[in-house]
């Protein structure tokens, strides 16, 4: 997909939506659209650079909210923290696997959606048990039995992940297909009249 004015307003508002979706409260950890979004920018958007930014864009803005609910007493969680970085150093990570989506092939699109949380998963919850930082997880031991806890509390947010990104995905690819598909039909309609 090239970067025109209407596919920047789609794109700016699949930003807002999915970062007001992301600070509703009372929905369950983990379960958030940026994973497919990550996947998908990194699928559809052939300027690179721009198919990182869809997702970090839409990451930053639900952060920056939760810090202003945070701050003003009306949320209980921060949006800006430390470490936050490596989140979105890693995060940036997750587009890289839409890189290898051709064709929208359903088998591809859904190993990305399970493999992209599951690296996510496993990185970032080793970056959590290796931490020294008080503010790092629940500061388990740097033991084996540790490491493993360490996983352990991240499972909650890793099975609503992967629900979360095979949902989106399917929502994500299967309208851009969708409109795809109508615009070309339409195309080769007004060609053949």
């Amino acid at each position: 997909m090239k970067i025109t004015k209407q596919n920047i307003t789609g794109l700016l508002l699949l930003i807002v939506v999915a970062s007001l979706y992301r600070i509703m409260p009372g929905r369950p950890f983990g379960f958030a659209p940026q994973w497919a979004m990550a996947i998908f920018a990194g699928a559809i958007i052939k300027d690179k650079k721009y198919a990182f930014i869809l997702p970090l864009l839409s990451m930053f803005i639900s952060d920056g909210l939760y810090e202003v609910l945070y701050r003003n007493g009306v949320g209980n969680i921060k949006g800006f923290y430390n470490g936050q970085v490596t989140n979105y150093v890693l995060f940036t990570l997750m587009t890289c696997f839409g890189f290898f989506i051709k064709n929208f092939n359903i088998k591809r699109i859904t190993l990305a959606s399970v493999a992209a949380p599951t690296v996510f998963f496993f990185l970032s919850n080793s970056l959590v048990w290796l931490s020294s930082s008080p503010d790092a997880g629940y500061n388990r031991p740097k033991t084996l039995a540790g490491y493993f806890q360490t996983l352990n509390d991240g499972i909650p947010f890793y099975a609503w992940s992967i629900a979360a990104t095979l949902i989106f995905s399917g929502i994500l690819f299967g309208s851009y297909y969708l409109i795809n598909k109508k615009s070309l039909q339409t195309t080769a309609e007004k060609i053949h009249a």
